[in-house]
């Protein structure tokens, strides 16, 4: 399911919701070649187990989240972008978005120059966005863009093509940026979200990171925790792990499960901001079925369709996503 429920057992990371990475875009920005937007999605307004809303407050006071960039090819981060929100009495959030560069964006801590400062966390209907300089910056709850067939899935791939995520609300940092500022060569792209190892005084801990869908289905038990506490550049210790699980599920021989594994390894989004997006060769654009190209790898090409399709509330002009269905006033 996307990275949605990326806890042991279709949970959440620490068992909170706001802490769950979903889903990574990148894409040109349409009309505008010379800029990129960058979405950050997490947070998935229900639970599966039990069923039922996750929290109304839409991040967590306590964490970080941070958009890496690796710009040179290392699968290091060159440039992190961090968002910090903080809550008032009244439950309302603001957000203050950091940009880390060199050296410093590679380490596990909370700084940098700030680009926005104070931003409301939007939770109505209305997409509150704010400019500063060559940055355009959106942050609260929207319609979740995934789309998957959630039910098909688990009735051993007898798809009709109802789109669990229809009706579902996320929360989202969405970015507008100059290339010029990403770097002249392919960009490499994940997420990731932190809170104290042991409350206010702890040091920082990852809870989850990802970049390309559906990644953590591969793994179980401690497997699982120790990917979603992983660097991409140290990935290379899950091939035999994922290998294993698509020997099983798509009926691979050992030598072909590793070449797909190592496909899907390391779990990082290339970007090249000068060429359209299209998910499997350049990024991630909002309609693109990464549903049915997860599907096709883990089957070996034996299933390739799960009939969902891209939500119709998708906007034409930033930020992109639609509307959240359970809005606040």
């Amino acid at each position: 399911m996307s990275h949605h429920y990326s806890g042991p057992n279709f949970g959440f990371p620490r068992g909170d919701a706001r802490l769950d990475f979903t889903d990574l875009y990148a894409f040109p920005k349409p009309g505008d070649p010379g800029k990129s937007i960058l979405i950050v999605d997490v947070h998935p307004s229900v639970s599966v187990d039990p069923p039922g809303p996750t929290t109304v407050e839409p991040f967590a006071p306590e964490a970080l989240y941070e958009l890496k960039i690796d710009t040179n090819g290392d699968v290091v981060a060159d440039i992190t972008y961090q968002l910090r929100v903080t809550s008032s009495a009244g439950g309302a959030q603001t957000a203050t978005l950091r940009r880390l560069e060199g050296a410093q964006a590679a380490k596990t801590t909370e700084g940098g120059e700030v680009i926005v400062d104070g931003v409301p966390v939007s939770t109505g209907r209305e997409a509150h966005v704010t400019s500063a300089g060559d940055y355009r910056f959106f942050v609260g709850r929207r319609s979740d863009p995934f789309f998957f067939d959630v039910e098909g899935a688990l009735n051993n791939f007898q798809f009709s093509g109802k789109d669990f995520f229809a009706d579902k609300d996320i929360c989202s940092f969405v970015l507008e940026v100059p290339n010029a500022l990403l770097g002249s060569k392919q960009l490499s792209l994940w997420a990731r979200t932190l809170v104290r190892a042991d409350g206010a005084g702890g040091k920082w801990v990852q809870a989850d990171r990802g970049a390309r869908p559906s990644q953590t289905p591969f793994l179980s038990g401690d497997q699982n925790e120790a990917y979603r506490a992983g660097e991409p550049v140290d990935d290379a210790r899950f091939v035999a792990h994922f290998a294993h699980s698509l020997e099983h599920t798509g009926g691979y021989t050992p030598d072909a499960a590793k070449r797909a594994a190592q496909i899907l390894l390391p779990d990082i989004l290339r970007y090249d901001p000068t060429r359209p997006a299209s998910f499997g060769t350049n990024g991630r654009a909002l309609r693109d079925d990464v549903a049915d190209a997860f599907l096709a790898i883990l089957t070996n090409g034996k299933v390739t369709n799960d009939k969902a399709g891209p939500h119709g509330d998708l906007l034409a002009d930033f930020p992109y996503l639609g509307p959240p269905h359970n809005a606040s006033r």
